[in-house]
C-alpha cells in the first residue's frame, strides 16, 4: 500500500484561551544547589579557537563580549550526572528534615544523560536509599524540565497521591564543549558553522534539588501558588542538541522565545508586573536584557548567575533561586520564568 503522506500532515493549530493552573497545598520545604568545582574561563575557549577566529576575522573575547559569560563550571572527569543530582538531592532531604521513607516521588529533570535507559531517576533513587514505593522517573523538556516537575509534583501533592516529592537535576557541559571546541578548531570550519555552535559555548554545569510537601503541614514552607504555560512548537527545530553536538539558530530562537514570553505576559495576573523577585532562565546577557526590556522587568529584581556559571539548562532557574534565597524575605512574591527550546515557556509564582 502506498503511504498516505497527507494523513500525517500537521493538523490545524488548536487554541486555548487560558493555560494557567493553581496549586492549593504545595510548598517548597528545601532547595539546594551544588557548584561544579572546575572553573573554566571564556579566555580558555578563546585560546583553543584562536586560529579559527583569526582565519575568520573574529577577535578574541567575542564570547564574553557578546554573551556576557566570563566563565562556566565543569565536573571532574568520571563524575556522572546522576551522582551530582543525587548529591543535591541528599542535601535537600537533610535540609528539609523529613523522613526519606515518606518521599513518594522523585523526578530527574536533567537534559544531560549518558544513556537511553534505564532512567536517571532510578540511579538517584538507589543512591538516596528511597523507599521501594517511591515512584521514580525522568521528565525531560529542555530548559523547562525542572519547572514542569514542580507543577507535576505539586499537582500530585494537592491530590493526595504523594505526601513529599523530590525533584533533582544534574547538568554538565564538559563533554559537549570539548567536542565542539575540537570541531570548531579545525581548518575547514566556516563562519556559518561557528555561529551554529556558538550557543554551545555558553553552557555551564551545576546540580540542584528541591523537596516539596503539603503546605498545611509545613507553615514555614514557601507556597507554590499558581502558574501558566504556553507552547509554540512550530519552532521545534531551532535548537537541536546532544552531548556530541548542539546546533542553534540563535537569532531566530531568541526572537521566537521573546515573542512567546510576551504573549504569556499579556495573559497573566497583572500583579505579576509588581513581583519582589524575578528568577529568569539564564541564557546570556543579550537574552536576559531583551527579556527584561520586553516584559518591563526591573533588572535589579532579576539576580544573575550566567556571567559566572553559564547557561545550566533546566538547573538554571532553581540554581539561581537557591543561591538567591538568603536574600528573599518572608512574605515576598517570587516569579520563576523560563523559556525552553521547542519552544515552550512557563511561569510559576511562589509566596516566600
Amino acid at each position: 500500500m502506498t503511504p498516505n503522506h497527507d494523513a500525517v500532515a500537521a493538523p490545524e493549530v488548536a487554541t486555548e484561551a487560558n493555560a494557567s493552573f493553581r496549586l492549593d497545598n504545595t510548598a517548597i520545604l528545601a532547595l539546594e544547589a551544588i557548584e561544579a568545582p572546575i572553573v573554566v574561563p571564556s579566555s580558555d575557549f578563546d585560546g583553543r579557537l584562536a586560529h579559527t577566529y583569526e582565519r575568520l576575522g573574529m577577535r578574541l573575547g567575542t564570547l564574553e563580549d557578546v554573551a556576557g559569560i566570563k566563565q562556566r563550571r565543569w565536573w571532574p572527569e568520571g563524575v556522572t550526572f546522576q551522582e551530582v543530582a543525587a548529591q543535591a538531592g541528599e542535601a535537600a532531604i537533610v535540609k528539609a528534615g523529613i523522613d526519606r521513607s515518606r518521599i513518594g516521588l522523585v523526578i530527574d529533570t536533567s537534559v544531560c544523560r549518558d544513556r537511553l535507559e534505564p532512567s536517571a531517576a532510578v540511579t538517584v533513587h538507589h543512591l538516596l536509599g528511597l523507599a521501594p514505593s517511591c515512584l521514580n522517573f525522568d521528565l525531560a523538556n529542555a530548559c523547562l524540565g525542572f519547572m514542569n516537575g514542580i507543577q507535576l509534583a505539586g499537582t500530585m501533592i494537592d491530590a493526595g497521591v504523594v505526601t513529599y516529592a523530590l525533584i533533582v537535576d544534574g547538568e554538565g557541559s564538559r563533554e559537549v564543549q570539548e567536542n565542539t571546541l575540537e570541531r570548531l578548531a579545525g581548518p575547514e570550519t566556516s563562519m556559518e558553522e561557528l555561529y551554529a555552535e556558538f550557543a554551545t559555548l555558553t553552557l555551564g554545569s551545576g546540580a540542584t534539588a528541591m523537596v516539596l510537601g503539603p503546605a498545611d503541614a509545613h507553615p514555614d514552607g514557601h507556597r507554590v501558588t499558581k502558574g501558566v504555560a504556553r507552547a509554540a512548537t512550530e519552532h521545534h527545530e531551532l535548537c537541536v542538541g546532544s552531548l556530541e553536538q548542539m546546533r542553534t539558530d540563535t537569532s531566530k530562537l531568541l526572537d521566537a522565545g521573546l515573542e512567546l514570553a510576551e504573549l504569556v505576559w499579556t495573559q497573566v495576573d497583572p500583579s505579576w508586573r509588581e513581583m519582589d523577585w524575578y528568577i529568569i532562565h539564564q541564557v546570556s546577557e543579550v537574552h536576559t536584557n531583551e527579556l527584561c526590556k520586553r516584559l518591563g522587568i526591573d533588572m535589579e529584581l532579576a539576580p544573575l548567575t550566567f556571567p559566572e556559571f553559564g547557561n545550566m539548562g533546566p538547573a538554571s532557574v532553581p540554581y539561581t533561586l537557591a543561591v538567591t534565597q538568603p536574600e528573599i524575605t518572608r512574605g515576598e512574591r517570587v516569579l520563576l520564568l523560563g523559556i525552553g527550546s521547542g519552544i515552550n515557556t512557563s511561569a510559576l509564582e511562589i509566596l516566600w
